[in-house]
């Protein structure tokens, strides 16, 4: 049995598509700087793809036996948006820097564990501290009860 004509269309866009994606589309090769900062490029892909087609009916039958009855079209986007770097630092440890959006909230955003676990050591310290002063407390109340 013969080929549709738009399994040929379909094959032909999607073998098209195919050699377009690539992983290294998507996260970019890794760039290193002088101080061993590792940038690696990261992208946003999108892919859109449509086919259609369809038959006619000649209205001799003639006709019919001398040429194919259809009509279609395949087409195919690709979009291909820059989205950031994620850089990773022996210093700062990894972060991502987006390359647009508001980079002052990104950042708040990446200080929240750090400001969370100051807060923490500041609360575990005053409570040492009181723990501290209550047992000097109560040293002192047993040696002036002595």
């Amino acid at each position: 049995m013969s080929e549709h004509p738009i399994q040929g269309l379909m094959k032909t866009a999607m073998e098209s598509i195919k050699d377009m994606v690539d992983v290294n589309t998507i996260v970019g090769d890794a760039v290193e700087t002088p101080d061993g900062t590792i940038i690696i490029p990261i992208s946003r892909v999108s892919f859109g793809f449509a086919a259609g087609g369809g038959n006619c009916e000649p209205e001799n039958l003639e006709e019919s036996k001398a040429a194919i009855s259809f009509g279609g079209g395949s087409g195919a986007g690709v979009s291909v948006k820059p989205v950031g770097f994620l850089v990773c630092s022996a210093v700062h440890g990894v972060r991502f820097m987006p390359v647009e959006g508001n980079i002052i909230y990104d950042r708040l955003i990446d200080l929240v564990p750090k400001v969370l676990n100051k807060i923490q050591e500041m609360l575990e310290n005053t409570k040492n501290d009181t723990m501290d002063d209550m047992d000097e407390l109560a040293e002192t109340a047993e040696t002036q009860g002595k």
